[in-house]
């Protein structure tokens, strides 16, 4: 049996970027981090007592007696890649799916060091990203960018960076008390409103083509972001520069934004909010808030209405919380 643990993420800078269709051609980076809400898959062999071959857990249960019959696409997928039948396999998360945390990408993340694990294989963290790219963009033939399965397996405060040879994660190096100071300025709200971010991406990606300005100019402020962050200067530049990007990141597509979330975001700034953004593909999920201190009671209750997250900040990426060989 094997038992997974893998983050979820909150993306800062450079969403858009990280779509093939422009990096391969400019360039892209993205800034993002993972925190303390996590994605956990189990999974092991399923003995021949049934009548069915394998059992796949998750909002639904599946119990087939063919791989192929697995209506989870991700699962089935994964298990036909590696050759694998006879398996029993659960899905848990903190969070919601749909909800533009990359939990998507954290459970194939997750379920591939499972899988791998139960064939008593090591996969080290590129390689799982590697590998939940080319299942959710190819053999599931999901729209969308790279960054989220990058993110969950690697873990930590990251830029991700983006070219047409592939792609380098580079921790950005921020103080304990620096980093601990951001957390304490942001806000994370559900807002209630799950999606497909596949079926975001996919209109999203339909207007790249038109929006190669607006993409370089978002580029450009991940050097600004990363500035600030690895700098001395105060937070709160930061803040304003998440207001900067999450304007610039509506304009891609009207499905990005909605008028109940663009309520709550002029809300929030109101109380005193500096900057924000929609988390993930966009159209619904959790709005993250960055809130001086001084601020952040009167923002909370402002939007008493919505779920409020606290978290911290993590580094470990995706891990194996338990593994018991079938032999012993």
């Amino acid at each position: 049996m094997v038992i997974t643990q893998t983050p979820l993420r909150m993306s800062f800078a450079g969403g858009g970027t990280d779509f093939p269709q422009f990096f391969q051609k400019h360039g892209g980076s993205v800034i993002a981090a993972t925190f303390d809400k996590y994605c956990y898959v189990t999974a092991r062999r399923l003995p021949p007592f049934f009548a069915y071959k394998s059992e796949i857990c998750y909002a639904e249960t599946e119990r087939v007696r063919a791989v192929s019959e697995i209506r989870h696409p991700a699962v089935r997928n994964a298990l036909l890649y590696l050759g694998m039948e006879n398996i029993r396999l659960t899905y848990e998360c903190d969070l919601p799916a749909r909800s533009g945390l990359g939990t998507s990408s954290a459970f194939a993340v997750g379920m591939l060091s499972a899988l791998h694990t139960l064939q008593g294989k090591t996969a080290d963290k590129r390689k799982l990203a590697d590998e939940a790219i080319y299942l959710e963009r190819e053999l599931c033939g999901e729209c969308g960018g790279w960054q989220d399965q990058i993110s969950t397996a690697f873990g930590g405060f990251h830029r991700i960076d983006f070219s047409a040879d592939g792609y380098t994660v580079k921790p950005l190096v921020i103080s304990p008390a620096r980093k601990s100071a951001l957390a304490d300025n942001l806000l994370l709200f559900f807002t209630g409103v799950t999606r497909h971010s596949a079926e975001v991406q996919r209109e999203v990606a339909h207007t790249l083509g038109n929006k190669t300005a607006e993409l370089c100019a978002t580029l450009r402020l991940v050097d600004e972001a990363e500035r600030i962050l690895t700098g001395t200067e105060s937070l709160d530049s930061f803040g304003r520069l998440l207001d900067e990007l999450w304007q610039r990141k509506k304009a891609l597509s009207p499905v990005i934004s909605a008028e109940r979330i663009d309520g709550l975001y002029e809300r929030a700034k109101n109380l005193g909010a500096l900057g924000g953004k929609l988390l993930g593909a966009g159209g619904g999920g959790f709005l993250l808030f960055y809130v001086p201190q001084e601020r952040r009671q009167a923002v909370l209750c402002e939007l008493s209405e919505l779920v409020h997250v606290p978290f911290r900040l993590e580094s470990g990426g995706t891990r194996i919380l338990y593994y018991r060989a079938e032999d012993e």
